[in-house]
Protein backbone atom coordinates (compact mmCIF):
# COMPACT_ATOMS: atom_id res chain seq x y z
CA UNK A 1 0.00 0.00 0.00
CA UNK A 2 1.25 3.85 -0.80
CA UNK A 3 2.10 5.40 2.46
CA UNK A 4 -0.35 8.17 2.58
CA UNK A 5 1.38 9.68 5.74
CA UNK A 6 4.24 11.21 3.50
CA UNK A 7 3.29 14.90 2.07
CA UNK A 8 2.82 15.28 -1.75
CA UNK A 9 1.07 14.23 -4.64
CA UNK A 10 0.53 9.93 -4.04
CA UNK A 11 -0.10 9.55 -8.08
CA UNK A 12 2.79 8.40 -10.32
CA UNK A 13 4.65 10.68 -13.06
CA UNK A 14 3.06 13.46 -14.62
CA UNK A 15 5.53 16.05 -13.93
CA UNK A 16 3.58 18.96 -16.05
CA UNK A 17 0.26 18.44 -14.80
CA UNK A 18 1.88 18.37 -11.13
CA UNK A 19 3.42 21.84 -11.56
CA UNK A 20 -0.01 23.25 -13.16
CA UNK A 21 -1.67 22.49 -10.83
CA UNK A 22 0.60 23.60 -7.67
CA UNK A 23 1.51 26.64 -9.87
CA UNK A 24 -2.32 27.49 -8.50
CA UNK A 25 -3.14 28.71 -12.42
CA UNK A 26 -5.75 25.64 -12.87
CA UNK A 27 -8.83 28.33 -12.80
CA UNK A 28 -12.15 27.38 -11.95
CA UNK A 29 -12.52 24.36 -13.96
CA UNK A 30 -9.61 21.72 -14.76
CA UNK A 31 -10.13 18.80 -17.44
CA UNK A 32 -8.01 15.68 -16.34
CA UNK A 33 -7.81 13.60 -19.62
CA UNK A 34 -5.81 11.12 -21.11
CA UNK A 35 -6.27 7.37 -21.84
CA UNK A 36 -7.88 5.09 -20.19
CA UNK A 37 -5.70 3.09 -17.60
CA UNK A 38 -3.14 5.94 -17.77
CA UNK A 39 -4.24 6.98 -13.50
CA UNK A 40 -6.62 9.60 -14.24
CA UNK A 41 -8.71 8.56 -11.29
CA UNK A 42 -5.11 8.89 -8.63
CA UNK A 43 -4.61 11.87 -9.65
CA UNK A 44 -8.03 13.45 -10.15
CA UNK A 45 -7.35 12.44 -5.49
CA UNK A 46 -4.33 14.17 -5.75
CA UNK A 47 -6.17 17.14 -6.83
CA UNK A 48 -9.12 17.02 -4.76
CA UNK A 49 -6.54 16.09 -1.56
CA UNK A 50 -4.40 19.80 -2.57
CA UNK A 51 -8.04 21.22 -2.74
CA UNK A 52 -8.99 20.42 0.45
CA UNK A 53 -6.08 20.40 2.63
CA UNK A 54 -5.80 22.71 5.68
CA UNK A 55 -2.13 21.75 6.55
CA UNK A 56 -1.02 25.47 8.09
CA UNK A 57 2.12 25.40 5.56
CA UNK A 58 1.17 25.74 2.07
CA UNK A 59 3.88 24.24 0.71
CA UNK A 60 3.21 20.71 2.30
CA UNK A 61 -0.37 20.40 0.74
CA UNK A 62 -1.55 17.99 0.19
CA UNK A 63 -0.13 16.77 3.93
CA UNK A 64 -2.38 13.58 3.45
CA UNK A 65 -2.39 13.70 7.25
CA UNK A 66 -5.40 15.91 7.65
CA UNK A 67 -8.88 15.68 7.46
CA UNK A 68 -9.63 17.54 4.56
CA UNK A 69 -6.65 15.64 2.62
CA UNK A 70 -8.78 11.72 3.89
CA UNK A 71 -12.02 13.25 3.00
CA UNK A 72 -10.60 14.05 -0.32
CA UNK A 73 -8.91 10.88 -0.92
CA UNK A 74 -11.87 8.49 0.38
CA UNK A 75 -14.28 10.76 -1.73
CA UNK A 76 -16.14 11.95 1.87
CA UNK A 77 -15.73 15.25 1.75
CA UNK A 78 -18.69 17.52 2.85
CA UNK A 79 -17.97 20.06 -0.16
CA UNK A 80 -17.23 17.09 -2.51
CA UNK A 81 -20.14 16.57 -5.05
CA UNK A 82 -19.76 14.02 -7.49
CA UNK A 83 -21.25 13.16 -11.03
CA UNK A 84 -21.32 11.57 -14.07
CA UNK A 85 -23.56 11.06 -16.84
CA UNK A 86 -23.75 6.83 -15.69
CA UNK A 87 -24.79 8.65 -11.70
CA UNK A 88 -26.85 10.77 -13.78
CA UNK A 89 -28.90 8.07 -15.30
CA UNK A 90 -29.05 6.00 -12.42
CA UNK A 91 -30.81 8.83 -10.42
CA UNK A 92 -33.46 10.15 -12.70
CA UNK A 93 -36.87 10.15 -11.13
CA UNK A 94 -39.50 8.47 -13.07
CA UNK A 95 -40.48 9.58 -16.88
CA UNK A 96 -37.67 11.85 -15.92
CA UNK A 97 -34.80 12.24 -19.22
CA UNK A 98 -31.37 11.90 -18.32
CA UNK A 99 -31.05 15.60 -19.13
CA UNK A 100 -33.54 16.76 -16.65
CA UNK A 101 -31.72 14.85 -14.45
CA UNK A 102 -28.14 16.08 -15.28
CA UNK A 103 -29.90 19.84 -14.93
CA UNK A 104 -31.26 18.84 -11.40
CA UNK A 105 -27.73 17.38 -10.27
CA UNK A 106 -26.08 21.22 -11.25
CA UNK A 107 -28.47 22.81 -9.75
CA UNK A 108 -28.07 21.44 -6.34
CA UNK A 109 -23.79 20.97 -7.03
CA UNK A 110 -23.98 24.92 -6.96
CA UNK A 111 -24.51 25.19 -3.53
CA UNK A 112 -23.00 27.22 -0.72
CA UNK A 113 -19.69 25.10 0.61
CA UNK A 114 -20.86 23.57 4.06
CA UNK A 115 -16.91 23.08 5.59
CA UNK A 116 -14.60 25.56 4.03
CA UNK A 117 -14.52 28.21 1.37
CA UNK A 118 -14.86 26.34 -1.86
CA UNK A 119 -16.55 23.73 -3.33
CA UNK A 120 -15.20 20.83 -5.75
CA UNK A 121 -17.85 19.72 -7.94
CA UNK A 122 -16.31 16.37 -10.03
CA UNK A 123 -17.89 15.21 -13.36
CA UNK A 124 -16.16 11.73 -14.03
CA UNK A 125 -16.71 10.74 -17.65
CA UNK A 126 -17.88 13.73 -19.04
CA UNK A 127 -17.11 12.65 -22.68
CA UNK A 128 -19.96 10.19 -22.20
CA UNK A 129 -22.56 12.96 -21.70
CA UNK A 130 -25.32 13.52 -24.85
CA UNK A 131 -24.69 16.94 -26.61
CA UNK A 132 -27.66 18.03 -24.47
CA UNK A 133 -26.05 17.23 -21.35
CA UNK A 134 -22.76 18.94 -22.00
CA UNK A 135 -25.33 21.84 -22.90
CA UNK A 136 -26.56 22.05 -19.80
CA UNK A 137 -23.01 21.45 -18.08
CA UNK A 138 -21.54 24.43 -20.08
CA UNK A 139 -24.32 26.82 -18.88
CA UNK A 140 -22.88 26.28 -15.78
CA UNK A 141 -19.34 27.04 -16.35
CA UNK A 142 -20.64 29.95 -18.31
CA UNK A 143 -21.61 31.53 -14.94
CA UNK A 144 -18.67 30.38 -12.51
CA UNK A 145 -18.60 31.81 -9.12
CA UNK A 146 -15.35 32.45 -6.76
CA UNK A 147 -17.02 29.51 -4.41
CA UNK A 148 -16.66 26.93 -6.70
CA UNK A 149 -14.08 24.58 -8.98
CA UNK A 150 -14.71 22.07 -11.52
CA UNK A 151 -13.16 19.18 -12.56
CA UNK A 152 -13.94 17.30 -15.55
CA UNK A 153 -12.52 13.66 -16.24
CA UNK A 154 -12.29 12.34 -19.72
CA UNK A 155 -10.62 9.55 -21.52
CA UNK A 156 -11.49 11.52 -24.82
CA UNK A 157 -11.67 15.19 -24.60
CA UNK A 158 -12.49 15.50 -28.50
CA UNK A 159 -15.88 13.81 -27.92
CA UNK A 160 -16.50 17.14 -25.36
CA UNK A 161 -18.11 20.45 -26.77
CA UNK A 162 -15.14 23.01 -28.55
CA UNK A 163 -17.40 25.22 -25.77
CA UNK A 164 -16.38 23.32 -22.94
CA UNK A 165 -12.73 22.19 -23.66
CA UNK A 166 -12.36 26.33 -24.39
CA UNK A 167 -13.16 27.23 -20.71
CA UNK A 168 -10.83 24.47 -18.96
CA UNK A 169 -7.53 24.21 -17.88
CA UNK A 170 -6.65 21.24 -19.40
CA UNK A 171 -4.14 18.67 -17.49
CA UNK A 172 -2.82 15.71 -19.66
CA UNK A 173 -2.29 12.35 -17.63
CA UNK A 174 -0.07 9.93 -19.79
CA UNK A 175 2.69 7.49 -19.48
CA UNK A 176 4.91 7.71 -17.04
CA UNK A 177 8.61 6.87 -17.45
CA UNK A 178 9.43 2.81 -17.76
CA UNK A 179 12.19 3.04 -14.43
CA UNK A 180 9.50 5.05 -12.28
CA UNK A 181 6.99 2.34 -13.15
CA UNK A 182 8.80 -0.65 -12.52
CA UNK A 183 10.26 0.77 -9.15
CA UNK A 184 6.94 1.69 -8.00
CA UNK A 185 5.56 -1.86 -9.16
CA UNK A 186 8.34 -3.30 -7.44
CA UNK A 187 8.24 -1.10 -3.80
CA UNK A 188 4.48 -0.71 -3.63
CA UNK A 189 2.67 -3.81 -5.81
CA UNK A 190 5.79 -5.98 -4.53
CA UNK A 191 6.51 -7.85 -7.87
CA UNK A 192 9.76 -9.89 -8.59
CA UNK A 193 11.49 -7.20 -10.76
CA UNK A 194 11.27 -9.05 -14.13
CA UNK A 195 7.66 -9.40 -13.66
CA UNK A 196 7.55 -5.56 -12.95
CA UNK A 197 9.55 -4.50 -15.94
CA UNK A 198 7.27 -7.51 -18.51
CA UNK A 199 3.96 -5.38 -17.30
CA UNK A 200 5.64 -1.54 -17.46
CA UNK A 201 6.21 -2.68 -21.02
CA UNK A 202 3.11 -4.07 -21.93
CA UNK A 203 1.19 -1.65 -20.27
CA UNK A 204 2.86 1.23 -22.10
CA UNK A 205 3.56 3.05 -19.41
CA UNK A 206 0.57 3.56 -17.79
CA UNK A 207 -0.01 3.43 -14.41
CA UNK A 208 -3.66 2.05 -14.23
CA UNK A 209 -2.97 -0.23 -16.53
CA UNK A 210 -0.24 -1.86 -14.80
CA UNK A 211 -1.76 -1.45 -11.65
CA UNK A 212 -4.58 -3.75 -12.58
CA UNK A 213 -2.59 -5.97 -14.34
CA UNK A 214 -0.60 -6.56 -11.08
CA UNK A 215 -3.27 -7.02 -8.86
CA UNK A 216 -5.98 -8.64 -11.23
CA UNK A 217 -5.11 -12.14 -11.72
CA UNK A 218 -8.09 -12.42 -14.26
CA UNK A 219 -7.07 -9.66 -16.39
CA UNK A 220 -3.45 -11.03 -16.95
CA UNK A 221 -5.24 -14.00 -18.31
CA UNK A 222 -7.34 -12.95 -20.14
CA UNK A 223 -4.69 -10.96 -22.11
CA UNK A 224 -2.50 -13.92 -22.81
CA UNK A 225 -5.43 -16.33 -23.68
CA UNK A 226 -6.49 -13.21 -25.98
CA UNK A 227 -2.80 -13.61 -27.89
CA UNK A 228 -2.26 -16.92 -27.94
CA UNK A 229 -5.62 -17.46 -29.91
CA UNK A 230 -4.36 -14.69 -32.05
CA UNK A 231 -1.00 -16.55 -33.08
CA UNK A 232 -2.78 -20.00 -33.10
CA UNK A 233 -5.03 -17.98 -35.86
CA UNK A 234 -1.96 -17.25 -37.53
CA UNK A 235 -2.65 -21.28 -39.10
CA UNK A 236 -6.28 -21.04 -39.14
CA UNK A 237 -8.51 -19.89 -42.38
CA UNK A 238 -10.66 -17.36 -42.64
CA UNK A 239 -14.04 -19.46 -41.03
CA UNK A 240 -11.87 -19.69 -38.05
CA UNK A 241 -10.88 -16.27 -38.06
CA UNK A 242 -14.45 -14.67 -38.19
CA UNK A 243 -16.07 -17.05 -35.50
CA UNK A 244 -13.55 -16.05 -32.83
CA UNK A 245 -14.29 -12.43 -32.71
CA UNK A 246 -17.58 -12.76 -30.91
CA UNK A 247 -16.18 -15.15 -28.79
CA UNK A 248 -13.43 -12.36 -28.48
CA UNK A 249 -15.87 -9.44 -27.91
CA UNK A 250 -17.82 -11.57 -25.03
CA UNK A 251 -14.31 -12.76 -23.48
CA UNK A 252 -12.92 -9.25 -22.99
CA UNK A 253 -16.31 -7.58 -21.66
CA UNK A 254 -16.49 -10.09 -18.93
CA UNK A 255 -12.31 -9.90 -18.29
CA UNK A 256 -12.58 -6.41 -17.63
CA UNK A 257 -11.19 -5.38 -14.36
CA UNK A 258 -14.49 -2.79 -14.24
CA UNK A 259 -17.78 -3.36 -15.25
CA UNK A 260 -18.68 -1.50 -18.62
CA UNK A 261 -20.82 1.31 -17.26
CA UNK A 262 -20.77 3.99 -20.36
CA UNK A 263 -24.36 5.70 -20.78
CA UNK A 264 -25.20 5.38 -24.51
CA UNK A 265 -24.08 9.12 -25.22
CA UNK A 266 -26.62 10.15 -27.44
CA UNK A 267 -29.91 8.99 -26.53
CA UNK A 268 -32.08 8.43 -23.73
CA UNK A 269 -32.93 4.87 -23.70
CA UNK A 270 -33.90 3.33 -19.99
CA UNK A 271 -30.76 0.58 -20.63
CA UNK A 272 -27.76 1.89 -18.85
CA UNK A 273 -25.66 0.87 -21.62
CA UNK A 274 -26.16 -0.29 -25.66
CA UNK A 275 -24.62 -3.76 -26.39
CA UNK A 276 -22.30 -1.69 -28.97
CA UNK A 277 -20.83 0.59 -26.58
CA UNK A 278 -19.93 -2.29 -24.35
CA UNK A 279 -18.23 -4.42 -27.40
CA UNK A 280 -16.45 -0.94 -28.60
CA UNK A 281 -14.36 -0.65 -25.14
CA UNK A 282 -13.73 -4.95 -25.82
CA UNK A 283 -13.02 -4.06 -29.19
CA UNK A 284 -10.07 -1.57 -28.47
CA UNK A 285 -9.31 -3.96 -25.52
CA UNK A 286 -8.66 -6.59 -28.14
CA UNK A 287 -7.05 -4.13 -30.64
CA UNK A 288 -4.33 -2.93 -27.98
CA UNK A 289 -3.42 -6.44 -27.08
CA UNK A 290 -2.87 -7.32 -30.30
CA UNK A 291 -0.95 -4.49 -31.11
CA UNK A 292 1.53 -5.17 -28.61
CA UNK A 293 1.90 -8.91 -29.87
CA UNK A 294 2.22 -7.91 -33.20
CA UNK A 295 5.33 -5.01 -31.86
CA UNK A 296 6.70 -8.33 -30.52
CA UNK A 297 6.52 -10.37 -33.16
CA UNK A 298 7.76 -7.20 -35.52
CA UNK A 299 11.17 -7.17 -33.27
CA UNK A 300 11.11 -11.16 -33.25
CA UNK A 301 11.18 -10.95 -37.16
CA UNK A 302 14.14 -8.40 -36.90
CA UNK A 303 15.95 -11.05 -34.79
CA UNK A 304 15.79 -9.21 -31.54
CA UNK A 305 13.29 -11.61 -29.36
CA UNK A 306 14.63 -10.47 -26.48
CA UNK A 307 13.22 -7.00 -26.82
CA UNK A 308 9.92 -8.48 -26.95
CA UNK A 309 7.88 -8.37 -23.51
CA UNK A 310 5.30 -10.94 -24.38
CA UNK A 311 8.10 -13.48 -24.34
CA UNK A 312 7.40 -14.34 -21.17
CA UNK A 313 3.91 -14.34 -21.85
CA UNK A 314 3.81 -16.39 -25.41
CA UNK A 315 7.53 -18.16 -26.03
CA UNK A 316 6.98 -18.49 -29.24
CA UNK A 317 6.82 -15.62 -30.16
CA UNK A 318 10.54 -15.67 -31.55
CA UNK A 319 10.05 -18.40 -33.62
CA UNK A 320 6.70 -17.90 -35.40
CA UNK A 321 8.03 -13.65 -35.77
CA UNK A 322 11.01 -15.12 -37.44
CA UNK A 323 8.32 -17.15 -39.92
CA UNK A 324 6.12 -14.06 -41.07
CA UNK A 325 9.30 -11.24 -41.32
CA UNK A 326 8.86 -7.84 -41.11
CA UNK A 327 7.22 -6.70 -44.04
CA UNK A 328 3.92 -8.36 -43.25
CA UNK A 329 4.38 -7.12 -39.48
CA UNK A 330 4.66 -3.70 -40.27
CA UNK A 331 2.09 -3.43 -42.57
CA UNK A 332 -0.51 -5.22 -39.88
CA UNK A 333 0.84 -2.99 -37.11
CA UNK A 334 -0.45 0.29 -39.31
CA UNK A 335 -3.53 -1.49 -40.06
CA UNK A 336 -4.47 -2.03 -36.66
CA UNK A 337 -3.53 1.60 -35.35
CA UNK A 338 -5.91 2.80 -37.96
CA UNK A 339 -8.44 0.30 -36.32
CA UNK A 340 -7.88 1.73 -32.78
CA UNK A 341 -8.70 4.96 -33.91
CA UNK A 342 -11.48 4.03 -35.94
CA UNK A 343 -13.00 2.54 -32.87
CA UNK A 344 -12.46 5.91 -31.31
CA UNK A 345 -14.48 7.58 -33.84
CA UNK A 346 -17.20 5.13 -32.94
CA UNK A 347 -16.41 2.43 -35.95
CA UNK A 348 -19.02 -1.12 -35.36
CA UNK A 349 -16.32 -3.07 -33.33
CA UNK A 350 -17.31 -6.47 -34.74
CA UNK A 351 -16.61 -5.27 -38.61
CA UNK A 352 -13.32 -3.40 -37.33
CA UNK A 353 -12.26 -6.77 -35.76
CA UNK A 354 -13.52 -8.79 -38.49
CA UNK A 355 -11.15 -6.57 -40.52
CA UNK A 356 -8.23 -6.73 -38.76
CA UNK A 357 -8.92 -10.72 -39.16
CA UNK A 358 -8.49 -10.89 -42.45
CA UNK A 359 -5.31 -9.07 -42.87
CA UNK A 360 -3.47 -10.83 -40.19
CA UNK A 361 -0.47 -12.84 -41.88
CA UNK A 362 -1.48 -16.27 -43.28
CA UNK A 363 1.10 -19.11 -42.32
CA UNK A 364 0.93 -22.77 -43.25
CA UNK A 365 0.75 -25.65 -41.27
Amino acid sequence: MIDTAVPGFLSLGQATARRMARAGHQGRTLLVHGPAGAGKQAFVDDLLALAFCTDADASRRPCNACRGCHGARTRSHPDLVLGSPDAWRQDRSAGESIVAAARRWLLGAAGAPVAGERRVVLVDRADRANEQTQNALLKTLEEPTDRHTFILVADEPARLLPTIRSRCQLLRIGPVPRAELVAFLVDVERLPADQAESLAVISNGLSGTARAYATDGQLLTWRRRVQTELLSLLERGRADRLASVRELLDETVRARPTPFAEAAPDDEADAPRTPASAQREAAMMVVEAWLSLSRDLLVAAAERPELAPSGELAPEVGRIGARIGTAPMTRMIRFLERIHDGLRENAAPKLALEAAMLTWPQLER
